[in-house]
């Protein structure tokens, strides 16, 4: 009896269990059929990986709705069209923004809405369709698109590398290093004659230096030479280039005023020039009988030789 009477109270249980469970469902149902909700079609213009029907939509990380159906565009397939219902209490605005995102440790996609400023009017259609909320593309999505074209890079890359790290270029590497290595040994073994090659060097820079110095102080000093001598200089051409042009202009003054008396000052020369060539031609015969008079006197005088010496 006792055993019975257990088995009664199990089924017992067991049937308010699943009536309880029922009456939650069923009440969970009309509270969910209840909720009023906004519809929107998001327009995708990229690859929607990881979304499906029924995946949440959510508004600055809060889960504000769901997914009702995804399909591509019949007029682009290039594009994909993702219905989804939000809240009716939750505004979308104009600019609000839409892009695929992964959340979650294991990448689960969403749609993510972001943005809305509360000036913007809120998101209407001009018609009884679905208002259109155009999606950003997603950075991870551009990523996990051009995946394959990552690989590709990366595997020219590893094998780039097997090329630079083959046997035959890690021996030249190896001999490079031991090159180096060799050089650092025979510049410390030298140390001494490098500082001393440093000492020289530096005392050399500081006598160019001084040098420098000096020649910039040379050329300062010639520079002002110059400019003094050279203004002096030119001074006393300007003054001496003003005299003659003042007496540039009193001859040619005294030219124009005296012009009729030079005429006949000419004239006159014109006359004395037979004279002038008679007297040159008394003179030459002047210096000619000068001159015998100087070599032979007696000659000259009595007409004949002079006489000999006698002697007894």
């Amino acid at each position: 009896m006792e055993t019975r009477a257990h088995h009664v109270l199990i089924g017992l249980f067991t049937l308010l269990a699943g009536a309880a469970a029922i009456f939650f469902a069923v009440w969970l149902s009309n509270a969910s059929s209840t909720q009023e909700y906004n519809r929107y079609t998001v327009v995708f213009k990229e690859a929607v990986t990881g979304l499906s029907r029924g995946s949440a939509v959510q508004y600055s990380g809060i889960r504000v709705g769901d997914i009702t159906e995804l399909r591509l565009d019949p007029a682009d397939p290039r594009r994909v069209l993702a219905e989804i219902r939000v809240g009716a209490d939750v505004p979308i605005k104009e600019d609000t923004r839409a892009r695929l995102s992964f959340t979650g440790i294991t990448g689960t996609s969403v749609i993510e809405l972001s943005h809305g400023s509360p000036k913007s009017a809120l998101l209407k259609s001009p018609d009884k369709s679905n208002p259109i909320i155009v999606a950003s593309p997603s950075p991870i999505a551009s990523l996990l698109a051009n995946g394959e074209d990552l690989m590709t890079n990366i595997n020219q890359l590893v094998a780039s590398a097997r090329l630079i790290i083959s046997d035959e270029n890690a021996g030249r590497i190896g001999n490079t290093l031991e090159s180096i290595e060799l050089a650092t040994q025979t510049i410390a073994a030298q140390g001494d004659d490098v500082k001393v090659l440093v000492a020289e060097l530096t005392r050399v820079s500081q006598q160019a230096t001084q040098t420098l110095e000096q020649t910039g102080s040379l050329m300062a000093d010639a520079s002002t030479l110059v400019n003094d001598q050279g203004t002096r200089t030119l001074n006393g051409a300007e003054e001496a280039l003003s005299s003659i042009a003042r007496t540039s202009a009193v001859l040619e003054s005294m030219l124009v005023d005296n012009s009729e008396a030079f005429a006949n000052g000419m004239q006159g020369l014109g006359q004395l020039e037979p004279a002038i060539n008679e007297l040159r031609g008394s003179l030459s015969s002047l210096r000619s009988i000068t001159r015998r008079l100087e070599d032979n006197p007696t000659r000259f005088l009595l007409g004949r030789d002079s006489l000999e010496e006698f002697e007894p």
